[in-house]
């Protein structure tokens, strides 16, 4: 029997590798608009970040996101980040 390979992701934030189920993906699309990615099959270039306020903190202030997505992310998105993690 085959094992499944679980697909792995670096969290902008802390830098760990984790299970991409494990992490928040933030996506910015071929137009350039960015947005969280609850099913992960969205298409464009995509950043994890833990779902963990510190995580989002670093990325935030480390402008992690905007690195990874090379283009400006506003704080709309963080807030976002952060309003998922409230909600579960």
């Amino acid at each position: 029997m085959k094992v499944k390979k679980v697909p792995q992701r670096k969290c902008v934030g802390c830098g760990e590798m984790k299970s991409k189920k494990e992490l928040i993906r933030v996506v910015r699309s071929p137009e350039g608009d960015i947005s969280l990615d609850q099913s992960g099959k969205k298409a464009g270039r995509g950043a994890y970040v833990c779902p963990d306020k510190e995580c989002i903190t670093k990325a935030y202030k480390g402008h992690r996101l905007e690195k990874a997505l090379e283009k400006q992310v506003n704080d709309d998105v963080y807030k976002k980040l952060l309003e998922e993690l409230s909600h579960g």
